[in-house]
Protein backbone atom coordinates (compact mmCIF):
# COMPACT_ATOMS: atom_id res chain seq x y z
CA UNK A 1 0.00 0.00 0.00
CA UNK A 2 2.94 2.73 -1.23
CA UNK A 3 3.69 5.82 -2.96
CA UNK A 4 6.17 5.64 -5.47
CA UNK A 5 7.15 8.50 -7.70
CA UNK A 6 9.69 9.00 -11.15
CA UNK A 7 11.36 12.36 -10.99
CA UNK A 8 13.11 12.64 -14.94
CA UNK A 9 16.37 14.25 -14.99
CA UNK A 10 15.20 17.22 -16.80
CA UNK A 11 12.82 18.08 -13.09
CA UNK A 12 15.88 17.84 -11.54
CA UNK A 13 18.36 20.68 -9.80
CA UNK A 14 21.49 18.58 -10.67
CA UNK A 15 20.46 16.69 -13.61
CA UNK A 16 20.00 13.68 -11.76
CA UNK A 17 17.28 10.68 -11.91
CA UNK A 18 15.18 9.31 -8.80
CA UNK A 19 13.03 6.82 -8.09
CA UNK A 20 11.04 6.92 -4.46
CA UNK A 21 8.97 4.53 -3.13
CA UNK A 22 7.53 4.33 0.49
CA UNK A 23 6.70 0.73 1.87
CA UNK A 24 3.92 1.00 3.99
CA UNK A 25 3.90 -2.62 4.91
CA UNK A 26 2.34 -3.43 8.54
CA UNK A 27 4.92 -4.29 10.25
CA UNK A 28 6.39 -6.15 7.50
CA UNK A 29 10.14 -7.49 7.01
CA UNK A 30 11.97 -4.16 7.23
CA UNK A 31 15.53 -5.05 6.40
CA UNK A 32 17.45 -3.26 3.84
CA UNK A 33 19.56 -6.22 2.36
CA UNK A 34 22.28 -6.56 0.52
CA UNK A 35 22.31 -9.21 -2.53
CA UNK A 36 26.28 -9.91 -3.88
CA UNK A 37 27.28 -10.01 -8.30
CA UNK A 38 27.30 -13.54 -8.53
CA UNK A 39 28.74 -16.12 -11.29
CA UNK A 40 26.59 -18.89 -12.46
CA UNK A 41 27.40 -22.74 -14.03
CA UNK A 42 26.22 -23.24 -17.40
CA UNK A 43 22.79 -25.19 -17.35
CA UNK A 44 22.05 -23.17 -13.68
CA UNK A 45 18.59 -22.70 -13.17
CA UNK A 46 17.31 -19.31 -11.18
CA UNK A 47 14.41 -20.21 -8.42
CA UNK A 48 11.37 -18.47 -8.07
CA UNK A 49 9.77 -17.90 -4.50
CA UNK A 50 6.19 -16.31 -4.63
CA UNK A 51 6.85 -12.88 -3.25
CA UNK A 52 3.55 -11.82 -1.93
CA UNK A 53 4.01 -12.86 1.36
CA UNK A 54 6.66 -9.62 3.03
CA UNK A 55 6.08 -11.13 6.74
CA UNK A 56 9.46 -11.23 8.29
CA UNK A 57 11.84 -13.03 7.22
CA UNK A 58 9.98 -12.53 3.84
CA UNK A 59 13.20 -14.72 2.06
CA UNK A 60 15.43 -17.10 3.33
CA UNK A 61 17.80 -18.49 0.91
CA UNK A 62 21.51 -19.79 0.95
CA UNK A 63 21.91 -18.35 -2.79
CA UNK A 64 20.62 -14.70 -2.15
CA UNK A 65 23.50 -13.46 -0.14
CA UNK A 66 23.86 -13.56 3.56
CA UNK A 67 21.51 -11.04 4.22
CA UNK A 68 18.94 -13.89 3.39
CA UNK A 69 20.40 -16.77 5.26
CA UNK A 70 18.73 -15.74 8.17
CA UNK A 71 19.49 -18.78 10.81
CA UNK A 72 17.00 -20.79 12.37
CA UNK A 73 14.36 -20.05 9.89
CA UNK A 74 13.15 -22.43 7.29
CA UNK A 75 13.85 -21.85 3.65
CA UNK A 76 11.44 -19.84 1.42
CA UNK A 77 9.77 -22.35 -1.10
CA UNK A 78 10.43 -22.54 -4.89
CA UNK A 79 7.27 -22.55 -6.78
CA UNK A 80 9.35 -22.92 -9.81
CA UNK A 81 12.81 -22.05 -11.86
CA UNK A 82 13.59 -20.64 -15.22
CA UNK A 83 17.30 -20.66 -17.05
CA UNK A 84 19.77 -18.69 -15.00
CA UNK A 85 22.26 -16.42 -16.72
CA UNK A 86 26.11 -16.86 -15.94
CA UNK A 87 26.77 -13.34 -14.40
CA UNK A 88 24.17 -11.30 -12.07
CA UNK A 89 24.44 -7.81 -10.88
CA UNK A 90 24.42 -6.64 -7.03
CA UNK A 91 21.67 -5.31 -5.96
CA UNK A 92 20.07 -3.65 -2.85
CA UNK A 93 17.00 -5.56 -2.03
CA UNK A 94 13.62 -4.71 -0.04
CA UNK A 95 10.18 -5.79 -0.21
CA UNK A 96 10.87 -5.07 -3.81
CA UNK A 97 14.18 -5.12 -5.41
CA UNK A 98 15.46 -1.27 -4.84
CA UNK A 99 18.91 -0.23 -6.67
CA UNK A 100 21.48 -2.43 -8.36
CA UNK A 101 25.18 -1.92 -9.10
CA UNK A 102 24.28 -0.25 -12.31
CA UNK A 103 22.13 2.55 -11.23
CA UNK A 104 18.84 1.17 -12.30
CA UNK A 105 16.12 2.07 -9.53
CA UNK A 106 13.31 0.76 -8.67
CA UNK A 107 9.80 1.42 -7.31
CA UNK A 108 6.67 -0.09 -6.46
CA UNK A 109 2.96 0.26 -5.57
CA UNK A 110 -0.15 -2.11 -5.30
CA UNK A 111 -3.19 -1.75 -7.21
CA UNK A 112 -6.66 -3.07 -7.49
CA UNK A 113 -7.69 -5.79 -10.17
CA UNK A 114 -10.32 -7.39 -11.02
CA UNK A 115 -9.06 -10.83 -11.15
CA UNK A 116 -6.19 -11.88 -8.87
CA UNK A 117 -5.48 -15.47 -8.63
CA UNK A 118 -2.73 -17.38 -6.42
CA UNK A 119 0.02 -18.99 -7.98
CA UNK A 120 0.51 -21.62 -10.01
CA UNK A 121 3.42 -23.95 -9.53
CA UNK A 122 5.17 -25.49 -12.77
CA UNK A 123 4.18 -28.65 -11.06
CA UNK A 124 0.80 -28.13 -10.58
CA UNK A 125 -0.05 -26.52 -13.95
CA UNK A 126 1.71 -29.86 -15.42
CA UNK A 127 -0.63 -32.05 -13.46
CA UNK A 128 -3.36 -29.87 -14.16
CA UNK A 129 -3.05 -29.25 -17.72
CA UNK A 130 -2.81 -25.87 -16.93
CA UNK A 131 -0.62 -22.26 -17.77
CA UNK A 132 1.89 -21.97 -14.87
CA UNK A 133 1.53 -18.60 -13.15
CA UNK A 134 4.72 -17.49 -11.68
CA UNK A 135 5.55 -13.99 -10.99
CA UNK A 136 4.63 -11.45 -8.75
CA UNK A 137 5.95 -7.81 -8.98
CA UNK A 138 8.74 -8.89 -6.59
CA UNK A 139 10.60 -11.30 -8.24
CA UNK A 140 10.40 -9.43 -11.44
CA UNK A 141 11.83 -6.50 -9.82
CA UNK A 142 14.69 -8.88 -8.67
CA UNK A 143 15.26 -10.63 -11.94
CA UNK A 144 15.77 -7.17 -13.81
CA UNK A 145 18.08 -6.03 -11.80
CA UNK A 146 19.88 -8.67 -11.45
CA UNK A 147 20.11 -9.49 -15.57
CA UNK A 148 19.68 -5.05 -16.51
CA UNK A 149 21.23 -2.14 -16.95
CA UNK A 150 18.99 0.06 -18.47
CA UNK A 151 14.95 0.35 -17.89
CA UNK A 152 13.92 -0.14 -21.02
CA UNK A 153 15.78 -3.84 -20.61
CA UNK A 154 14.22 -4.29 -17.39
CA UNK A 155 10.98 -3.60 -19.28
CA UNK A 156 11.28 -6.44 -22.36
CA UNK A 157 12.36 -8.86 -19.80
CA UNK A 158 9.93 -8.43 -17.69
CA UNK A 159 7.14 -8.50 -20.22
CA UNK A 160 8.48 -11.38 -21.79
CA UNK A 161 8.60 -13.36 -18.39
CA UNK A 162 4.93 -12.76 -17.44
CA UNK A 163 3.93 -13.52 -20.95
CA UNK A 164 6.02 -16.79 -20.94
CA UNK A 165 5.68 -17.66 -17.33
CA UNK A 166 2.14 -15.72 -15.98
CA UNK A 167 1.63 -13.14 -13.72
CA UNK A 168 -0.19 -14.10 -10.32
CA UNK A 169 -2.03 -11.94 -7.33
CA UNK A 170 -3.07 -8.09 -7.00
CA UNK A 171 -2.65 -5.71 -9.92
CA UNK A 172 1.11 -3.74 -9.59
CA UNK A 173 2.65 -0.76 -10.70
CA UNK A 174 6.23 -0.85 -10.94
CA UNK A 175 8.52 2.21 -11.46
CA UNK A 176 12.37 1.42 -13.14
CA UNK A 177 14.67 4.20 -14.09
CA UNK A 178 18.39 4.90 -15.63
CA UNK A 179 20.36 7.84 -15.31
CA UNK A 180 18.15 8.59 -18.83
CA UNK A 181 15.04 7.83 -19.14
CA UNK A 182 11.90 6.32 -16.29
CA UNK A 183 8.99 4.20 -17.23
CA UNK A 184 6.07 3.27 -15.67
CA UNK A 185 5.46 -0.50 -15.90
CA UNK A 186 2.13 -2.04 -14.94
CA UNK A 187 0.72 -5.70 -14.76
CA UNK A 188 -2.43 -8.19 -13.64
CA UNK A 189 -3.46 -11.40 -14.65
CA UNK A 190 -6.51 -12.01 -17.13
CA UNK A 191 -9.16 -14.80 -16.51
CA UNK A 192 -7.82 -16.68 -18.88
CA UNK A 193 -5.34 -19.77 -20.06
CA UNK A 194 -4.19 -18.35 -23.10
CA UNK A 195 -4.14 -14.93 -22.69
CA UNK A 196 -3.30 -15.61 -19.00
CA UNK A 197 -1.61 -11.89 -18.27
CA UNK A 198 -1.76 -8.50 -19.30
CA UNK A 199 1.24 -5.63 -18.79
CA UNK A 200 1.67 -2.14 -20.31
CA UNK A 201 4.71 0.40 -20.13
CA UNK A 202 4.70 3.62 -20.50
CA UNK A 203 7.72 6.19 -20.33
CA UNK A 204 7.91 9.11 -18.65
CA UNK A 205 8.57 12.43 -20.37
CA UNK A 206 11.51 14.06 -19.12
CA UNK A 207 11.33 17.27 -17.58
CA UNK A 208 8.36 15.70 -15.46
CA UNK A 209 7.07 14.05 -12.06
CA UNK A 210 5.23 10.90 -12.13
CA UNK A 211 3.21 9.54 -9.20
CA UNK A 212 1.10 6.25 -8.07
CA UNK A 213 -0.53 5.58 -5.51
CA UNK A 214 -2.23 2.33 -5.05
CA UNK A 215 -4.01 2.65 -8.33
CA UNK A 216 -3.21 1.79 -12.17
CA UNK A 217 -2.51 5.52 -13.89
CA UNK A 218 -1.85 4.56 -17.07
CA UNK A 219 -4.66 5.14 -19.15
CA UNK A 220 -4.89 4.73 -23.41
CA UNK A 221 -3.79 2.32 -24.98
CA UNK A 222 -1.80 3.58 -27.99
CA UNK A 223 -0.50 0.67 -30.23
CA UNK A 224 1.96 2.94 -32.66
CA UNK A 225 3.31 5.46 -29.31
CA UNK A 226 7.52 4.60 -29.16
CA UNK A 227 6.04 5.91 -25.53
CA UNK A 228 4.78 2.87 -24.85
CA UNK A 229 5.24 -1.29 -24.99
CA UNK A 230 2.37 -4.07 -23.94
CA UNK A 231 1.71 -7.38 -24.02
CA UNK A 232 0.63 -9.17 -27.24
CA UNK A 233 -1.77 -10.56 -25.26
CA UNK A 234 -2.98 -7.69 -23.80
CA UNK A 235 -5.62 -6.34 -26.64
CA UNK A 236 -6.67 -9.95 -27.48
CA UNK A 237 -6.64 -11.25 -23.84
CA UNK A 238 -8.81 -7.95 -22.52
CA UNK A 239 -11.78 -8.73 -26.09
CA UNK A 240 -11.64 -12.53 -24.96
CA UNK A 241 -12.60 -11.94 -20.94
CA UNK A 242 -15.14 -8.98 -21.75
CA UNK A 243 -13.43 -6.48 -20.13
CA UNK A 244 -12.79 -4.49 -23.67
CA UNK A 245 -13.56 -4.08 -27.38
CA UNK A 246 -10.57 -2.81 -28.98
CA UNK A 247 -12.08 -2.69 -32.35
CA UNK A 248 -14.57 -0.02 -30.75
CA UNK A 249 -11.55 2.88 -30.09
CA UNK A 250 -8.80 2.74 -27.72
CA UNK A 251 -8.60 0.78 -24.57
CA UNK A 252 -8.59 2.52 -21.18
CA UNK A 253 -6.27 0.26 -19.47
CA UNK A 254 -7.36 1.71 -15.97
CA UNK A 255 -10.81 1.30 -16.82
CA UNK A 256 -10.23 -2.71 -18.40
CA UNK A 257 -8.36 -4.19 -15.39
CA UNK A 258 -9.69 -2.52 -12.45
CA UNK A 259 -12.25 -1.54 -10.27
CA UNK A 260 -10.29 1.62 -9.18
CA UNK A 261 -9.15 2.68 -5.64
CA UNK A 262 -8.80 0.91 -2.54
CA UNK A 263 -10.53 1.00 0.44
CA UNK A 264 -12.53 4.27 -0.01
CA UNK A 265 -12.65 7.54 -2.32
CA UNK A 266 -9.82 9.45 -2.68
CA UNK A 267 -7.47 6.59 -1.02
CA UNK A 268 -4.89 7.17 -4.04
CA UNK A 269 -6.35 10.07 -5.34
CA UNK A 270 -5.61 12.31 -2.71
CA UNK A 271 -2.14 11.52 -2.76
CA UNK A 272 -1.52 12.14 -6.22
CA UNK A 273 -3.24 15.56 -6.15
CA UNK A 274 -1.37 16.61 -2.88
CA UNK A 275 2.05 15.86 -4.69
CA UNK A 276 1.42 17.40 -8.05
CA UNK A 277 -0.04 20.38 -6.26
CA UNK A 278 3.20 20.38 -3.86
CA UNK A 279 5.62 20.43 -6.44
CA UNK A 280 3.43 22.73 -8.83
CA UNK A 281 0.78 24.83 -7.16
CA UNK A 282 0.58 26.73 -10.57
CA UNK A 283 -1.32 24.12 -11.92
CA UNK A 284 -4.20 24.50 -10.05
CA UNK A 285 -5.29 21.28 -9.50
CA UNK A 286 -8.58 20.51 -7.43
CA UNK A 287 -8.68 18.04 -4.69
CA UNK A 288 -12.33 17.06 -5.71
CA UNK A 289 -12.36 15.25 -9.47
CA UNK A 290 -15.33 14.41 -11.53
CA UNK A 291 -15.75 11.23 -13.17
CA UNK A 292 -15.03 9.18 -9.49
CA UNK A 293 -12.07 6.62 -9.78
CA UNK A 294 -11.68 6.80 -13.46
CA UNK A 295 -11.23 10.15 -13.36
CA UNK A 296 -8.95 11.83 -15.96
CA UNK A 297 -8.54 15.37 -14.06
CA UNK A 298 -5.12 15.00 -13.03
CA UNK A 299 -2.26 14.40 -16.05
CA UNK A 300 -0.12 11.00 -15.89
CA UNK A 301 2.85 13.40 -15.25
CA UNK A 302 3.41 17.13 -14.54
CA UNK A 303 6.33 19.92 -14.84
CA UNK A 304 7.26 21.07 -11.04
CA UNK A 305 7.73 24.53 -10.69
CA UNK A 306 11.30 24.69 -9.79
CA UNK A 307 13.82 21.89 -10.47
CA UNK A 308 13.87 19.19 -7.17
CA UNK A 309 16.48 17.72 -4.95
CA UNK A 310 16.03 14.82 -2.99
CA UNK A 311 15.17 16.65 -0.10
CA UNK A 312 12.19 18.19 -1.84
CA UNK A 313 11.29 14.25 -1.69
CA UNK A 314 11.96 14.37 1.58
CA UNK A 315 9.48 16.73 2.37
CA UNK A 316 7.18 15.05 -0.06
CA UNK A 317 6.49 12.10 2.17
CA UNK A 318 6.27 13.75 5.52
CA UNK A 319 3.00 15.06 4.34
CA UNK A 320 -0.02 14.98 6.64
CA UNK A 321 -1.94 17.39 4.49
CA UNK A 322 -0.97 20.30 6.87
CA UNK A 323 -2.47 23.59 5.78
CA UNK A 324 -4.98 21.69 4.17
CA UNK A 325 -8.66 21.06 4.27
CA UNK A 326 -7.39 17.81 5.07
CA UNK A 327 -4.98 18.42 7.78
CA UNK A 328 -4.49 15.29 9.64
CA UNK A 329 -3.47 17.19 12.37
CA UNK A 330 -6.29 18.70 13.09
CA UNK A 331 -9.57 17.97 14.32
CA UNK A 332 -10.82 15.76 17.32
CA UNK A 333 -9.17 12.87 16.23
CA UNK A 334 -5.94 14.57 16.06
CA UNK A 335 -6.21 14.37 19.51
CA UNK A 336 -4.79 17.06 22.32
CA UNK A 337 -1.08 17.34 20.21
CA UNK A 338 -1.86 16.77 16.62
CA UNK A 339 -1.37 13.41 15.89
CA UNK A 340 -1.84 13.06 12.38
CA UNK A 341 -2.16 9.11 12.52
CA UNK A 342 -5.13 7.08 12.15
CA UNK A 343 -5.24 3.74 13.38
CA UNK A 344 -6.76 0.90 10.81
CA UNK A 345 -9.75 -1.11 12.65
CA UNK A 346 -12.42 -3.43 11.79
CA UNK A 347 -14.41 -0.80 11.17
CA UNK A 348 -12.57 0.08 7.90
CA UNK A 349 -12.81 -3.19 6.39
CA UNK A 350 -10.10 -4.46 4.36
CA UNK A 351 -7.66 -2.08 3.19
CA UNK A 352 -6.87 -3.87 0.12
CA UNK A 353 -10.87 -3.83 -1.22
CA UNK A 354 -11.65 -2.29 -4.43
CA UNK A 355 -15.23 -3.97 -4.56
CA UNK A 356 -17.85 -1.08 -5.49
CA UNK A 357 -20.82 -2.47 -3.60
CA UNK A 358 -18.55 -1.90 0.12
CA UNK A 359 -20.26 -0.27 2.65
CA UNK A 360 -18.44 2.71 4.21
CA UNK A 361 -19.28 3.80 7.60
CA UNK A 362 -16.62 6.46 7.77
CA UNK A 363 -13.08 6.65 6.57
CA UNK A 364 -9.78 8.35 6.76
CA UNK A 365 -8.03 10.77 4.84
CA UNK A 366 -5.07 8.40 3.53
CA UNK A 367 -2.23 10.61 4.04
CA UNK A 368 1.54 10.05 1.99
CA UNK A 369 2.98 9.96 5.56
CA UNK A 370 1.39 6.97 6.94
CA UNK A 371 2.28 5.21 10.76
CA UNK A 372 2.68 1.93 9.27
CA UNK A 373 4.92 2.59 6.83
CA UNK A 374 7.80 -0.18 7.08
CA UNK A 375 10.66 2.06 5.19
CA UNK A 376 11.55 4.94 2.54
CA UNK A 377 13.73 5.65 -0.03
CA UNK A 378 14.75 8.03 -2.42
CA UNK A 379 16.92 6.29 -5.01
CA UNK A 380 19.41 8.61 -7.50
CA UNK A 381 21.60 8.56 -10.24
CA UNK A 382 23.94 11.46 -10.44
CA UNK A 383 25.42 11.57 -14.02
CA UNK A 384 28.31 13.88 -13.24
CA UNK A 385 29.07 12.13 -9.87
CA UNK A 386 32.08 9.88 -10.26
CA UNK A 387 31.09 6.23 -10.66
CA UNK A 388 31.57 4.72 -7.47
CA UNK A 389 29.40 7.39 -5.78
CA UNK A 390 27.19 8.17 -8.90
CA UNK A 391 24.09 5.81 -8.06
CA UNK A 392 23.23 6.27 -3.96
CA UNK A 393 19.79 5.18 -2.23
CA UNK A 394 18.61 7.39 0.27
CA UNK A 395 16.96 5.21 2.74
CA UNK A 396 14.55 5.78 5.92
CA UNK A 397 13.41 2.79 7.82
CA UNK A 398 9.75 3.11 9.53
CA UNK A 399 8.08 6.34 9.09
CA UNK A 400 9.77 9.12 6.72
CA UNK A 401 7.93 11.53 8.91
CA UNK A 402 10.11 10.65 11.90
CA UNK A 403 13.15 8.64 9.65
CA UNK A 404 16.21 9.98 9.36
CA UNK A 405 17.55 9.66 5.38
CA UNK A 406 20.75 8.44 5.17
CA UNK A 407 22.85 7.72 2.33
CA UNK A 408 24.11 4.12 0.61
CA UNK A 409 25.94 4.34 -3.05
CA UNK A 410 24.84 1.45 -5.16
CA UNK A 411 28.01 0.07 -5.45
CA UNK A 412 28.88 -0.92 -1.96
CA UNK A 413 30.34 -4.11 -1.45
CA UNK A 414 27.98 -4.94 1.46
CA UNK A 415 25.54 -2.73 3.84
CA UNK A 416 25.88 -2.22 7.32
CA UNK A 417 24.51 -5.09 9.23
CA UNK A 418 22.52 -2.85 11.19
CA UNK A 419 20.04 -2.12 8.28
CA UNK A 420 20.57 -6.08 7.31
CA UNK A 421 18.72 -6.70 10.20
CA UNK A 422 15.61 -6.76 12.88
CA UNK A 423 12.47 -8.64 13.10
CA UNK A 424 9.53 -6.42 13.96
CA UNK A 425 8.16 -9.22 16.36
CA UNK A 426 11.38 -8.99 18.88
CA UNK A 427 12.83 -5.28 20.24
CA UNK A 428 16.59 -5.09 19.02
CA UNK A 429 18.76 -1.84 19.54
CA UNK A 430 21.10 -3.40 17.35
CA UNK A 431 18.61 -3.17 14.22
CA UNK A 432 18.39 0.54 12.43
CA UNK A 433 14.49 -0.06 12.37
CA UNK A 434 13.64 -0.42 15.80
CA UNK A 435 15.82 2.91 16.83
CA UNK A 436 13.26 4.91 14.26
CA UNK A 437 10.40 3.05 14.99
CA UNK A 438 10.64 3.53 18.86
CA UNK A 439 10.63 7.20 18.22
CA UNK A 440 7.76 7.29 16.25
CA UNK A 441 5.67 5.25 18.48
CA UNK A 442 6.60 7.73 21.37
CA UNK A 443 6.40 11.12 19.62
CA UNK A 444 2.86 10.02 19.78
CA UNK A 445 2.32 10.85 23.80
CA UNK A 446 3.14 14.66 22.39
CA UNK A 447 3.46 14.35 18.45
CA UNK A 448 3.61 17.94 17.60
CA UNK A 449 5.96 19.37 20.75
CA UNK A 450 7.94 16.21 20.59
CA UNK A 451 8.18 16.46 16.83
CA UNK A 452 9.37 19.99 16.28
CA UNK A 453 11.08 20.57 19.59
CA UNK A 454 13.41 17.45 19.74
CA UNK A 455 13.09 15.25 16.64
CA UNK A 456 12.81 17.86 13.02
CA UNK A 457 16.04 19.92 14.72
CA UNK A 458 18.33 16.44 14.97
CA UNK A 459 16.59 15.51 11.35
CA UNK A 460 17.30 18.31 9.47
CA UNK A 461 20.87 18.25 11.25
CA UNK A 462 21.73 14.64 10.41
CA UNK A 463 20.23 15.27 6.95
CA UNK A 464 22.58 18.41 6.63
CA UNK A 465 25.03 16.40 7.20
CA UNK A 466 24.26 13.49 4.86
CA UNK A 467 24.58 15.85 2.47
CA UNK A 468 28.28 16.87 3.00
CA UNK A 469 28.91 13.11 3.60
CA UNK A 470 28.32 12.55 -0.21
CA UNK A 471 30.21 15.39 -1.36
CA UNK A 472 32.77 14.24 1.05
CA UNK A 473 32.75 10.62 -0.33
CA UNK A 474 32.71 12.27 -4.03
CA UNK A 475 35.69 14.03 -3.71
CA UNK A 476 37.54 10.76 -1.70
CA UNK A 477 36.64 8.69 -4.97
CA UNK A 478 37.39 11.06 -7.24
CA UNK A 479 40.72 11.21 -5.93
CA UNK A 480 40.92 7.48 -5.60
CA UNK A 481 38.24 4.98 -6.41
CA UNK A 482 38.29 2.13 -3.66
CA UNK A 483 35.19 0.20 -2.91
CA UNK A 484 36.26 -0.71 0.79
CA UNK A 485 37.12 2.63 1.90
CA UNK A 486 34.04 3.77 0.35
CA UNK A 487 32.09 0.81 2.78
CA UNK A 488 33.87 2.25 5.90
CA UNK A 489 33.09 5.76 5.20
CA UNK A 490 29.55 4.43 4.86
CA UNK A 491 29.64 1.91 7.78
CA UNK A 492 30.83 5.50 10.27
CA UNK A 493 28.04 7.64 8.96
CA UNK A 494 25.57 4.20 9.45
CA UNK A 495 27.11 4.15 12.91
CA UNK A 496 27.01 7.70 13.63
CA UNK A 497 23.15 8.29 12.29
CA UNK A 498 22.13 5.65 14.64
CA UNK A 499 23.66 6.37 17.47
CA UNK A 500 22.19 10.14 17.60
CA UNK A 501 19.21 8.21 16.79
CA UNK A 502 18.84 6.06 19.59
CA UNK A 503 20.17 8.91 22.34
CA UNK A 504 17.94 10.46 20.72
CA UNK A 505 14.97 7.96 22.01
CA UNK A 506 16.99 7.31 24.88
CA UNK A 507 16.18 11.46 25.98
CA UNK A 508 12.60 11.56 24.90
CA UNK A 509 12.09 8.17 27.44
CA UNK A 510 13.46 10.32 30.29
CA UNK A 511 11.68 14.03 28.82
CA UNK A 512 8.27 12.82 28.21
CA UNK A 513 6.73 10.63 31.36
CA UNK A 514 3.63 10.92 33.27
CA UNK A 515 2.29 13.53 31.58
CA UNK A 516 5.36 15.73 32.24
CA UNK A 517 8.21 17.77 30.54
CA UNK A 518 11.13 16.78 32.38
CA UNK A 519 13.47 19.16 32.33
CA UNK A 520 17.90 18.10 31.78
CA UNK A 521 19.47 17.37 34.93
CA UNK A 522 21.09 20.31 36.60
CA UNK A 523 23.55 20.54 39.92
CA UNK A 524 22.81 21.36 42.62
CA UNK A 525 19.42 19.81 42.27
CA UNK A 526 16.92 19.19 39.04
CA UNK A 527 14.37 21.53 38.37
CA UNK A 528 10.88 20.53 38.80
CA UNK A 529 8.75 18.26 36.17
CA UNK A 530 6.85 21.07 34.12
CA UNK A 531 3.13 19.89 33.33
CA UNK A 532 1.66 20.04 30.05
CA UNK A 533 -1.96 20.19 30.58
CA UNK A 534 -4.27 20.32 26.83
CA UNK A 535 -4.66 23.34 24.49
CA UNK A 536 -7.24 25.44 24.75
CA UNK A 537 -9.02 24.48 21.84
CA UNK A 538 -8.82 21.07 22.48
CA UNK A 539 -10.53 21.51 25.76
CA UNK A 540 -13.54 23.33 24.34
CA UNK A 541 -14.70 20.22 22.49
CA UNK A 542 -14.57 18.33 25.53
CA UNK A 543 -16.67 17.87 28.56
CA UNK A 544 -14.28 19.44 30.27
CA UNK A 545 -15.86 22.89 30.68
CA UNK A 546 -18.90 20.10 32.78
CA UNK A 547 -16.48 19.32 35.19
CA UNK A 548 -16.82 19.66 38.95
CA UNK A 549 -16.23 23.68 39.51
CA UNK A 550 -18.87 24.10 41.94
CA UNK A 551 -20.63 22.33 45.13
CA UNK A 552 -23.84 22.49 43.75
CA UNK A 553 -25.69 19.63 42.03
CA UNK A 554 -26.31 20.66 38.25
CA UNK A 555 -29.67 20.91 37.69
CA UNK A 556 -30.55 18.71 34.64
CA UNK A 557 -32.65 20.21 31.70
CA UNK A 558 -36.83 20.33 32.49
CA UNK A 559 -36.67 17.70 29.26
CA UNK A 560 -34.79 15.18 30.96
CA UNK A 561 -36.10 15.21 34.16
CA UNK A 562 -38.27 11.78 35.39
Amino acid sequence: MCTTMIITRGATADGSTMVTHSDDDELSDQRFIYVPAQHHAPGSRRGIIDGTNVSYPRIVSQVRGAGYQTPGWPETPIIGTIAQVEHTYAYFDGNYGIMNEHNLMFGECTNGAKYEPAHVTMQQAAESNTHCRLFYSAELSRIALERCKTAREAVELMGALIDEYGYFSTGETLLVADESEGWVFEMCALPDELYHSAWVAQRVPDGTVFVAANEFRIREIRQDSPDQLFSNHLLPGLKKVGWATPEQGPVDWLKSVSWGEYNHPYYSLRRVWRIFDRINPDLGLSPWVNGGSYTTDYPFSVTPKTPLVARDLFALYRDHYEGTPFDLTKGVAAGPYGDPNRYVGPYDGNQNNVSADRTLLGAWERAISVFYQGYTYVAQTRPAAPELTRGIVWFGPDVAYTTCFAPFPAKLPDLPAAYQSGDPQQFDRRAAWWAFDFVANWARLNYQRMYHVDIQPLQHTLEAQQDARVTEWDNAMAQQPDPAQLARLCQQNADEVLARWWALADSLIAKYSDGYINPPPLRPQNPPAIPIGYPADWLSITNYRDGPISYDMPIAPAATRQ
